[in-house]
């Protein structure tokens, strides 16, 4: 049986918690890729890490409130949390503009 995946409330998601967690490249990047607005799973990122390695920032970016998934049979879908987007919008529209600013240069 599939391990039951938690998601925080809303209100324990701080500013803190969201700016630490997009402070990694590849957490950014996995935003990056969300930000079009869908649902995605692992094979949907351009990334060579490990399952593991991978999987441990899905988490830390669904620990800090800005990550769905959600199982279906043995796939995971990733997608952005709605509501917090709209609680911390600025913020998050401003660090993914500047990633990709950096990345574009």
């Amino acid at each position: 049986m599939p391990r039951e995946l938690t998601h925080p409330d809303l209100e324990a998601v701080t500013l803190a918690k969201v700016l630490s967690a997009l402070g990694d490249p590849v957490r950014l990047y996995i935003m990056s890729v969300l930000a079009d607005g869908d649902e995605h799973m692992r094979t949907d990122f351009d990334v060579h890490l490990a399952q593991s390695t991978f999987s441990h920032h899905i988490k830390v970016l669904r620990d800090a409130g800005l990550l769905l998934q959600r199982m279906e049979g043995t796939r995971c879908y990733v997608s952005l949390r709605e509501d917090a987007l709209k609680r911390f919008a600025a913020v998050l529209d401003s660090v993914l503009a500047a990633d990709r600013a950096e990345r574009a240069s």
